[in-house]
């Protein structure tokens, strides 16, 4: 029996890479009707910063300002992401709504990627890679890599098209 692919867990991190990768996601989900989520995983600041600010600002001012702003960017990205599927999927009649949710996460990209797949009992992660110069073809991105060797669902690791400029994607 073959597995069944429904449930379509893109990861992005907005880079120009991300239209393209989200175009396979796109046509996957067409193909198989399937669902994507979309996943951005929003870095937390190295404590080895923190300790600085928390010393200078005090750390229940720290603390408060950083929820704050916390709250501020996380929507500012959710509006980003919403704006940009929408864009991406405004040709395709009747599909708005392969899109079943948007979600912005804090911490480790690799950890929030793979512990989202599970919680959402995804069934494929997509992704894309982030080749640059002259060993773009030795190396995946590090997310990428190190998702493609932890994971425990199927990856699809999708790299820039060779020559493709900004106003290709």
């Amino acid at each position: 029996m073959l597995p069944s692919i429904k449930k379509i867990l893109y990861a992005t991190d907005l880079s120009k890479n991300s239209t393209f990768a989200f175009r396979y996601a796109i046509t996957l989900a067409e193909a198989l009707d399937a669902k994507i989520t979309v996943l951005y995983v929003l870095p937390v600041v190295d404590s080895a910063m923190e300790v600085p600010i928390i010393t200078q600002m005090g750390e229940e001012q720290y603390y408060k300002l950083r929820e704050e702003r916390s709250r501020e960017i996380i929507e500012s990205i959710k509006t980003k992401l919403h704006d940009f599927s929408q864009k991406e999927l405004k040709d395709l009649q009747g599909e708005s709504d392969l899109v079943s949710s948007i979600l912005v996460h804090e911490g480790d990209a690799v950890d929030e990627i793979l512990k989202t797949a599970e919680k959402l009992n995804s069934d494929i992660i997509l992704l894309g890679a982030h080749g640059k110069g002259i060993l773009s073809h030795t190396f995946l991105g590090s997310v990428s890599e190190k998702v493609l060797r932890q994971s425990r669902w199927p990856v699809l690791v999708v790299p820039i098209p060779k020559g493709a400029t900004d106003s290709d994607l």
